[in-house]
């Protein structure tokens, strides 16, 4: 039996009620670059960006005397001054209760916080533009008597940071709202304007709006100041500090639609019709009513441009009276006949629509509202897995921080689109948002790119990890934070389940840890009965309370075992036997998915001898890893302690082909968690590593997720001096069944993939210089190629750009992958050559990498050494020119190389 969505009855009575509960919706608000021409020249709507100008001040100690409140760790004194009471009322609207909601204290709070004065001068203030995060530029830190160890990326993410900029209010704005959007800010931000403290957001993973409007002056520059306080243990990864990301003033009439003010499904769909329910949230700020009329026409989105095109239908329009000061919804329904549906790349496709929504009165529009969404269905079924559009969709999904590598927590659309660029090559289709609320750019990526999405909240609940995590504010703010985050994304398609939490603590608590999950599930519902929910369970077993109260049973490492393979048993820890059989019995119409799954370690282009013989082994010294150079093998069969091979998992799915499928960790390595070395900078956990350069492992899901793909991939590279004679196993990953292997022509053997074999091994070859080749058959046919040559001396530099035109914007980015190559092309698998880079023309450098995590230069560094043969540059336009920008690289005693990208 299957899960059904409760909204598949929307049309019944009872479940239009139970949504009419609510007071405002998600939507997807587009630039003011994206708004149709009629939108743009009848509205008085506006959405600007504000992410020049800034200047900045960070402090490693607290520097104001004031904190949202007392926490471990935080210096403080007799005058430290706790504004909680005045952040909390900022998120009153996602409070369901009214008599749980806080009100703002009638005494003032301290009025001298010196940097949020308008005297205060900051002209020697860094000035910076957003989305910035203060911490990537380094310097690293090295050792263990540091306040910011490998766990956080060894970054100084931690203190207190000040924003400030000037705002102006034109006299044509003296009858508007005018609203601060932050999409994202870490952590603990509040925002003061004019010397007011407005309010603020603790958690920094969230999306917030703050109205401004009783603190501007009309006329005047207004002050707006910013204050985020990062602290330190308050993540088990690198969480960035700053703004980092983007931040808006949203300009709106007193009569308006609400903030995520509307909420669009879709039922009874079919390739012949869909019947599409939508609720609009109206607000009137105003003290008197007002008669409204509202109209919402159905549009196909057109991805690329980012407008609308075709109108396809409409719902019937309305005529509303809304008391002064109040908010009110309105609901329609319409019929739409040949939709196009919304699926998941790369067997359907990612067809988007646009709900363009007007209100209006005496014949004139005065807001325009835009909502992008898909129409699809899906299933949810125990015993087939997943079913979008009535086809079977295995799940082929990886686990993602929310870093950007070189880039930090900073957000950049290209920076996030080129990871699912690799990741679509990869063979992947589903995300999981690991563990917090993404970017909402990252989002419209997802939907545009055919992504499915595991959207996730929270890391911990009230039981902490860290010291200082978001179990403090838990109990005052999983409410607002849980219901903000679905208002905010849930008009997205590419969404297919909520996750309420990983790992947490709460798995250990019997009845009590399950109620707080009900709890959660309970608020999902109230927000969107459309969707599922999950949390992913590390320990919680079968016969427990826990898994009961969630929808979807989230596996992490369970379903493969932990600890239960004989090269692990001296191990101290969890010991599970694999426990896909014992949770689908159980839960039999339950979805069943590793929510995480393999946790495989390694460095790129790194091999270590000898090779283990079996099929999944923890890393030491004496197994896969180095601690003196904190390498892990390449022959990917080395994990985590807690984790397995990709050959583990891969049988113990196929094992039992009820499961739904796979969510890796990780698809890119990250900053922080360097497992196993925690005195390197970032994780070893991906298929891709931080450069964004593709490990051996990339090849063995590739073969798995595309099997029609025909790719034959050989490791290790074969340029070993002093190993003549020696013996050198030899890999091949592809979805070939059968394998010859030649080296300098001379047969090695043919293998054959036995049952639950995911890779072709010869184990016992002695290595020669030269060549090795590989011929692989399917099905009785050959299949792919493939060859490697020992590499000579290096001698030059290769030079290869993702894109050869970049807009000229300032935030466009190319990335340029540099190799150390001899004289007849051949990568040298072990370059480490130290590269320059620099420009010409109208650009910068933005960072370079070479995905080595105990690479310890600065992500800004114009100079970085090779490794294993390769290096990254990342190049953007300066911003509003256009022209040809010239990079160079060279190293000495090597021919340098430049290439040219162009600027529009």
């Amino acid at each position: 039996m299957g899960y059904t969505p409760p909204l598949s009855c929307i049309s019944l009575p009872l479940c239009y009620l139970f949504l009419f509960l609510f007071l405002s919706y998600v939507h997807i608000e587009a630039s003011p670059l994206k708004l149709t021409r009629e939108a743009t020249t009848v509205s008085s709507r506006q959405r600007l960006s504000v992410s020049n100008d800034w200047k900045f001040f960070r402090s490693e100690t607290n520097p104001d005397q004031i904190s949202y409140d007392k926490r471990p760790n935080l210096p403080s004194t007799s005058n430290t001054e706790s504004l909680k009471a005045w952040i909390l009322p900022s998120g009153n609207q996602f409070i369901k209760d009214p008599a749980k909601r806080y009100s703002r204290p009638t005494s003032s709070q301290r009025t001298n916080v010196t940097y949020a004065q308008n005297g205060f001068d900051d002209s020697k203030w860094e000035t910076v533009s957003l989305p910035h995060d203060w911490a990537i530029q380094g310097p690293f830190y090295r050792d263990d008597s540091v306040p910011v160890k490998g766990g956080m990326g060894r970054l100084p993410i931690h203190g207190v940071g000040w924003y400030r900029r000037k705002l102006s209010v034109s006299v044509e704005d003296k009858s508007k709202l005018m609203y601060l959007d932050i999409d994202g800010a870490m952590s603990y931000a509040m925002v003061w304007v004019n010397e007011i403290l407005v309010g603020g957001w603790p958690y920094g993973y969230n999306s917030f709006r703050l109205d401004l409007t009783p603190y501007l002056k009309e006329g005047h520059d207004n002050l707006l100041a910013i204050r985020l306080d990062n602290p330190t243990d308050s993540s088990r990864w690198y969480p960035g500090g700053g703004i980092y990301r983007n931040v808006w003033i949203t300009k709106v009439e007193k009569v308006h639609v609400g903030q995520w003010g509307t909420f669009i499904t879709s039922r009874n769909v079919s390739k012949k019709s869909a019947t599409i329910d939508f609720i609009i949230q109206v607000e009137n700020e105003d003290d008197i009513a007002q008669e409204v009329n509202v109209a919402t026409d159905v549009h196909v989105f057109d991805a690329k441009s980012g407008r609308a095109g075709e109108k396809v239908a409409e719902f019937p329009r309305a005529v509303v009276t809304i008391g002064g000061n109040q908010h009110l919804q309105a609901k329609g329904t319409t019929e739409l006949n040949n939709p196009k549906l919304w699926g998941p790349y790369s067997t359907q496709h990612p067809n988007l629509y646009i709900a363009i929504t007007r209100l209006s009165a005496n014949n004139e529009t005065f807001d325009t509202y835009e909502t992008q969404f898909g129409i699809r269905s899906i299933t949810y079924d125990g015993d087939k897995g997943l079913l979008v559009n009535d086809e079977h969709v295995e799940i082929q999904g990886v686990n993602q921080h929310h870093d950007l590598g070189a880039l930090g927590a900073a957000f950049n659309i290209r920076a996030a689109e080129r990871q699912l660029e690799v990741l679509q090559e990869l063979g992947c289709n589903a995300i999981r948002m690991s563990h917090n609320p993404p970017s909402p750019e990252l989002l419209e990526l997802t939907d545009r790119m055919g992504f499915l999405v595991v959207d996730e909240i929270f890391d911990v609940w009230e039981r902490s990890k860290t010291s200082a995590d978001f179990s403090l504010i838990f109990p005052e703010w999983h409410e607002p934070d849980l219901r903000a985050f679905i208002r905010r994304d849930r008009n997205h398609p590419s969404i297919i389940v909520w996750s309420v939490g990983n790992e947490v603590g709460e798995q250990y608590t019997d009845v009590s840890g399950a109620s707080i999950a009900q709890t959660l599930n309970d608020m999902v519902y109230e927000e969107d009965p459309t969707r599922p929910t999950t949390a992913s369970m590390n320990y919680a077993k079968p016969y427990m309370p826990f898994p009961r109260a969630l929808d979807i049973l989230s596996l992490n490492y369970q379903g493969e075992g932990i600890r239960d393979a004989p090269a692990y048993s001296h191990l101290s820890g969890i010991k599970t036997p694999p426990l896909y059989p014992d949770f689908h019995r159980t839960f039999p119409e339950k979805l069943l998915w590793a929510s995480e799954s393999a946790a495989s370690l390694s460095t790129r282009g790194t091999y270590i001898f000898p090779v283990t013989r079996g099929i999944s082994a923890p890393v030491n010294d004496t197994s896969g890893g180095n601690s003196k150079y904190l390498h892990v093998s390449s022959y990917e069969l080395y994990s985590a302690d807690f984790g397995a091979s990709p050959d583990k998992v891969f049988s113990a799915q196929d094992h039992n082909p009820f499961v739904a499928g796979e969510f890796v960790w990780s698809g890119w390595d990250y900053l922080g968690e360097p497992t196993p070395y925690y005195s390197a900078r970032s994780s070893y956990f991906g298929i891709i590593d931080l450069a964004g350069f593709k490990k051996d492992r990339f090849y063995l899901y590739q073969a798995r997720w595309r099997p029609d793909l025909r790719m034959a991939h050989i490791l290790p590279h074969w340029t070993w001096p002093g190993r003549e004679g020696k013996v050198t196993p030899v890999h091949v990953f592809s979805s070939a069944d059968e394998a010859e292997l030649f080296i300098n022509g001379k047969p090695q053997g043919k293998k054959k993939k036995g049952n639950y074999e995911y890779r072709f091994r010869w184990d016992d070859v002695l290595y020669e210089a030269g060549e090795i080749s590989v011929v692989t058959y399917k099905k009785g046919s050959e299949w792919a190629k493939a060859s490697v040559r020992t590499a000579g001396p290096a001698m030059g530099l290769r030079v290869n750009a993702d894109r050869m035109d970049i807009n000229g914007d300032g935030k466009d980015l190319a990335y340029l992958t540099v190799e150390i190559v001899d004289e007849e092309g051949n990568i040298v698998p072990e370059a480490d050559n130290e590269v320059m880079f620099s420009v010409s023309g109208p650009g910068e450098i933005v960072a370079t990498d070479n995905g080595n995590p105990t690479d310890f230069t600065s992500f800004i560094s114009q100079t970085r050494k090779a490794f294993s043969g390769k290096v990254l540059v990342i190049v953007r336009a300066s911003p509003g020119e256009a022209g040809e920008i010239t990079v160079m690289a060279s190293a000495v005693e090597l021919k340098s190389v430049k290439v040219k990208i162009a600027a529009h």
